[in-house]
């Protein structure tokens, strides 16, 4: 059996990580739409048997009834094609989502509270949905498979032995790999974890696809979806990217820049495609006060969402404290409130670097 297994496409998301670029989550949610309209292409194409979503295919605060229709009317076009959809964390089954309350075409079908099993062409779907935006423990782990000598397919949105996951998502349907190995899946369709997951380990049949977009700067590198071909006795999987762009963080140090100009200059010599979206993060010593605005509005790049600085102060503060000067006693005064109040450190900073300029 041919398939195709997607996850985490959050359709409506807000996209607030790309408002600082006018028109870019609009652009960004329509690149979602299309990302969809391609895989369906595909399925057309190559006759692809089975479509697995695998949990938050939308947002359920922000979906639209528009969207919903859009994505049914691609369904509707693969008719042959049998749709498995196990809702996760952002767009459960409760009561008033589109899962409970819309009219699918025939071809879908969505996993609710329980644990169940459905048969398609001879190959057994096993899956279960969120019914609320968390989950502590779920059912799964206690399947027993009907019919093991078939072929036997999970599809769960969840986190994968959640207590090693440096996310620490123990809210969100932990599942042990072991219980899941010795249950005997021939192929487990996670959804939840962003990051793909497929060819970690050799014969590796429990995978995640990812998120079908990158939703930010935490998700670096490319997405998109796992399409593969499932016997009882052999699993072969591809991982097709699907994104039209990544995002990625670049590091300046400007310890031996001098000004907000020298650093606007030292960005535009930065090899930037027209494509991918970028975070500048700023690092280093600093010997002026960094205008973050000012680089913002002059830089000529319209791809570079995010200008972060993670700079520290240059000059020798604690030298200076200790000078008999009213530059001494300014510093060891915003010391002593670091000290005693817990304000934040990058803060005062800032303060100081302001202080010592007027004091000049």
């Amino acid at each position: 059996m041919k398939f195709i297994h997607i996850a985490d496409l959050h359709l409506d998301s807000k996209c607030e990580t790309l408002n600082a670029i006018e028109g870019l989550p609009q652009k960004r949610r329509l690149e979602q739409r299309q990302a969809l309209r391609k895989i369906i292409d595909k399925i057309k194409e190559k006759q692809i048997e089975l479509l697995i979503i695998a949990g938050d295919l939308y947002e359920q605060n922000y979906i639209r009834r528009s969207s919903i229709d859009y994505i049914n009317s691609l369904f509707e076009e693969i008719p042959n094609t049998q749709i498995i959809i196990t809702p996760g964390n952002h767009d459960p089954y409760i009561k008033n989502s589109f899962y409970a309350t819309y009219n699918w075409t025939t071809n879908v079908h969505i996993f609710n509270q329980d644990v169940e099993k459905i048969d398609f062409n001879g190959v057994h779907i096993y899956g279960m949905a969120f019914t609320d935006f968390y989950c502590l423990k779920s059912k799964i782990e206690e399947i027993k498979l009907e019919e093991p000598e078939d072929i036997n397919i999970l599809v769960a949105h969840g986190t994968l032995d959640a207590a090693k996951d440096h996310y620490n998502h123990r809210d969100y349907n932990p599942i042990k790999k072991s219980t899941l190995e010795q249950i005997g899946f021939d192929y487990v369709a996670l959804g939840h974890v962003h990051k793909p997951s497929y060819k970690d380990e050799p014969n590796q049949k429990i995978c995640y696809s990812g998120s079908l977009l990158s939703l930010g700067f935490d998700e670096p590198g490319k997405h998109g979806y796992i399409e593969g071909e499932i016997t009882k006795d052999n699993l072969q999987l591809e991982f097709i990217s699907a994104d039209p762009r990544q995002f990625e963080e670049i590091e300046i140090d400007i310890t031996d820049l001098h000004s907000n100009e020298e650093i606007i200059e030292k960005i535009e010599t930065l090899n930037l495609n027209d494509t991918n979206l970028y975070k500048i993060t700023l690092t280093g010593k600093r010997f002026f006060t960094i205008d973050i605005a000012q680089i913002r509005k002059l830089r000529g790049s319209s791809n570079i969402v995010k200008i972060k600085d993670q700079t520290k102060i240059g000059t020798d503060i604690t030298a200076i404290a200790q000078e008999q000067s009213v530059r001494g006693i300014f510093i060891k005064n915003m010391l002593e409130k670091i000290d005693k109040e817990g304000l934040d450190e990058n803060y005062i900073e800032k303060a100081i670097e302001i202080g010592l300029e007027v004091l000049e």
